[in-house]
């Protein structure tokens, strides 16, 4: 993936979760960048993204437990699930929103 993809990819997730969360908290960490619902507290990360030479990757911390009935999340773990974005249509099309929305009220339901 070139730069300008990966640029664009970036811009729009950051334009989403300031409309989905517009007082959560970014900080660049572990070679990407974290989402905290509050800032400075590290139990309020829902997750992040990263970029990779293929794609960019929008991670989640609880994305088990999320619904995913198109099966676009991908993982294994115990918890952590991400969403593999090679196009900035794979925002749209993997429904990232969505899933932000959801870690949004899953976090929020979860204390």
């Amino acid at each position: 993936m070139d730069n300008k993809t990966a640029s664009k990819i970036t811009h729009q997730l950051l334009e989403i979760l300031t409309e989905v969360a517009p007082k959560a908290s970014m900080k660049s960490m572990y070679g990407g960048t974290v989402i905290e619902l509050i800032e400075d507290k590290p139990k309020t990360r829902i997750g992040g993204f990263y970029g990779y030479a293929e794609h960019v990757t929008l991670e989640f911390t609880a994305g088990a437990d999320l619904a995913d009935p198109a099966h676009e999340l991908e993982g294994c773990g115990k918890k952590r699930r991400h969403l593999k974005l090679s196009r900035v249509e794979d925002i749209a099309d993997k429904g990232c929103r969505g899933f932000l929305e959801q870690a949004i009220e899953h976090y929020q339901q979860s204390t």
